[in-house]
């Protein structure tokens, strides 16, 4: 995967996109999305913001913390700048369209659960039957 691949498919995965290569900014479904890559040092992350961490309850911190371990899957809750995410992070060449596709969708279902379910698919791992 390179820049000029993962905008292509960017394109026809998003309601409308806008940036350049490296720093794209989607909407997807009723989402904001951003997508950064550094093509160099080989990394890319898809994240979406969800709230301001001042509006964050204690309890939430920690179900996050749990989705991460259980329902999150390939994405992960995490703060930065005071902001809480949901994040897909992975080396970019290694990437495949279909990874590509798969992220958007946990990174929009991560950014959506948060505060009820905080999952990213149906999928719960482990899985609680056997």
């Amino acid at each position: 995967m390179n820049n000029q691949r993962l905008e292509k498919i960017l394109i026809e995965e998003s309601d409308s996109i806008g940036g350049q290569l490296g720093y794209w900014q989607l909407q997807y479904k009723d989402l904001g999305i951003f997508v950064i890559t550094d093509e160099n040092h080989n990394r890319m992350r898809i994240i979406s913001p969800i709230a301001h961490t001042d509006e964050i309850d204690y309890d939430h911190y920690i179900k996050a913390l749990e989705a991460n371990f259980h329902t999150a899957l390939d994405v992960k809750y995490a703060i930065s700048e005071d902001i809480m995410w949901s994040v897909f992070v992975h080396p970019l060449k290694e990437l495949t369209e279909d990874q590509i596709i798969d992220a958007l969708k946990q990174v929009y279902f991560g950014s959506k659960t948060f505060g009820t379910t905080y999952s990213s698919t149906d999928l719960v791992f482990p899985s609680t039957s056997n």
